[in-house]
């Protein structure tokens, strides 16, 4: 099993199965779903950071539903082409688990999120994967852990990405495209602005190996679900009082994602500083 990191001095941690502790003597519970938080309070940005409870829930009502399932069938299919013998992955924002849940053959899978909400979530619907309360910009593992890093719609945070992957690992970084949810938007917003998105940048420590765009169709039915889509988003913090006015009044919806996948190779050579 990999060993994290302690967050308060970076050695490795002990992993019992009620305490994890350092040889420093910094102890953190595992929660009663099986998660442990090793967010510390300096690397908070609020009091509670991340997705909220309904946010979470609203977030897991849709992708069961399977409605993104090509997405989970896409993802699952670029890692078994290009590291089909790794053993381990780290999801770095992992929200409630619905993805790395799909990576089921995975011997060793880890989750990390800055929301405890979502982690309480993952940990208690699948027991065979770790999950952490953390933040993708201080990752609490050592050096060359893990074959393989995921970055669902999620921070990119690449000089982290490259320290904690194995030389010659693989980092899957899953973005929205340009056109996604329009429908959506059409919805909520009273235009449409035109903004440039950079969906294939240059990453330190890394080479781009392979990126497509993957175009689907889906049709939600009930004020709940349409609501649900909404809170899968950041437009959830942008939406205007006549946005959700208008989307109160919307029950059903077909709209079309756009998810570019793009694969980064770690530069097997070179030495992180």
């Amino acid at each position: 099993m990999i060993a994290p990191l302690c967050p308060v001095c970076e050695s490795r941690l002990q992993c019992g199965k009620a305490v994890w502790q350092c040889p420093a003597g910094h102890s953190f519970d595992v929660a009663r779903q099986g998660y442990v938080n090793l967010l510390t309070v300096d690397r908070k940005h609020s009091l509670h950071p991340g997705d909220t409870r309904e946010m979470v829930l609203a977030r897991r009502r849709f992708l069961d539903a399977g409605h993104y399932a090509p997405i989970a069938r896409k993802l699952k299919a670029l890692l078994a082409a290009f590291c089909p013998q790794a053993q381990s992955v780290l999801d770095a924002g992992c929200g409630e688990g619905y993805y790395l849940g799909a990576l089921g053959t995975f011997p060793e899978r880890w989750g990390i999120d800055i929301s405890k909400e979502a982690v309480r979530c993952a940990a208690a619907r699948d027991k065979q994967a770790h999950f952490l309360t953390a933040t993708a910009a201080h990752l609490p593992f050592a050096d060359g852990s893990f074959d393989c890093l995921l970055s669902m719609f999620a921070l990119t945070a690449a000089e982290e990405f490259a320290r904690v992957l194995k030389p010659g690992g693989i980092f899957v970084q899953v973005l929205a495209g340009e056109k996604h949810l329009l429908g959506l938007k059409r919805i909520i917003y009273p235009e449409l602005l035109e903004k440039e998105k950079h969906l294939h940048p240059e990453l330190p420590h890394f080479s781009l190996l392979h990126s497509e765009t993957l175009h689907f169709t889906f049709s939600l039915t009930g004020a709940e679900a349409v609501r649900d889509l909404l809170s899968m988003t950041p437009h959830v913090w942008r939406i205007s009082r006549q946005g959700a006015e208008a989307l109160a009044q919307t029950d059903t919806l077909t709209d079309t994602a756009e998810i570019v996948f793009n694969v980064y190779g770690r530069h097997p050579q070179e030495k992180l500083l």
